[in-house]
């Protein structure tokens, strides 16, 4: 089989049986690319079924001489092991070139995470006697009360907020449902945005009158707006570390751990389909135990 036949029905597999949304197929798709590109390059009259471990190995070197970096060259390993795991399946192969195929080892980076007194200084930063005051208030304190992703965020839908029971319902990675408590600071200051003047009333788009957060023409906001919002107030607090709306999640996270949240109730808010991805905010727990050492051992 040529490499054009086999990655089309790879990605009809992806789309039909995994149910992997475009992005993500697309993503796999110039994976196998630079596959078959390589192979091209490198004079190799060769189809996707005749592909043995040392070519392979070849490739990552390739891709280490591009310059592509240790993350970038992980997830592309990733792909190619998923075309060959899908060959398998549809018994196209009967061996695995890729089983001993060895990614670059990754370093697990630790997030940057705000203070609650740096959380506290840049939501008090926000004047709320602006045009948009109110609505960034309420959006700074969803992020932080329920470690939302920006995506989330700009999609968060009003009927999906349930003020009685204190929980909101959202729509993560892959269109995966999520319930995530909410506290009561977050839901008074959506509140006194949905009830004051500062949420559009007359000129809401028809497809976007159940979104939430809205920009001054009536429809959700963008990813680029949320990360200025959040750029602005960081400023405005004098707080000069990287700061981006993913921030406020590692900061969710870190505190809920911080104080004693039990790790699979942390992955359940976060919305990680791995624990193993939730295990990095318990890098606080050597923080901590490195901080009562050195405060209290005698001979610290």
């Amino acid at each position: 089989m040529d490499w054009k036949s086999t990655i089309k029905g790879f990605k009809d597999y992806l789309q039909l049986e995994r149910s992997l949304s475009i992005n993500s197929v697309d993503a796999y798709w110039r994976d196998i690319q630079k596959l078959s590109e390589f192979v091209e390059m490198q004079g190799l009259n060769i189809g996707p079924t005749k592909m043995t471990l040392s070519i392979l190995q070849d490739f990552i070197l390739w891709l280490n001489k591009l310059g592509i970096g240790a993350r970038s060259q992980a997830r592309i390993i990733s792909g190619i092991k998923a075309f060959y795991k899908y060959l398998l399946v549809e018994d196209i192969m009967e061996t695995d070139p890729t089983e001993l195929l060895e990614g670059p080892r990754l370093s697990r980076k630790i997030p940057e995470v705000l203070s609650y007194e740096e959380i506290r200084k840049m939501l008090a930063s926000i004047d709320l006697s602006e045009d948009h005051g109110t609505r960034n208030r309420a959006m700074l304190e969803t992020l932080y009360a329920c470690g939302l992703r920006v995506s989330e965020l700009i999609g968060l839908k009003l009927s999906n907020i349930y003020r009685d029971i204190g929980f909101i319902k959202v729509l993560g990675k892959n269109d995966k449902e999520r319930i995530v408590p909410i506290g009561e600071q977050a839901l008074k200051h959506i509140d006194l945005y949905i009830n004051g003047v500062r949420r559009p009333q007359n000129n809401i788009d028809k497809d976007h009158e159940n979104i939430l957060f809205l920009n001054r023409r009536g429809k959700s906001l963008s990813r680029v707006m949320v990360f200025m919002i959040v750029k602005e107030a960081a400023k405005n607090a004098g707080i000069i570390k990287p700061v981006s709306p993913h921030t406020f999640r590692h900061s969710f996270a870190t505190h809920l751990v911080e104080g004693g949240a039990d790790l699979k109730a942390v992955q359940d808010m976060l919305g990680h389909e791995s624990i193993t991805t939730t295990e990095i905010y318990t890098h606080l727990d050597t923080d901590y135990l490195k901080e009562t050492i050195l405060s209290f051992h005698p001979r610290s």
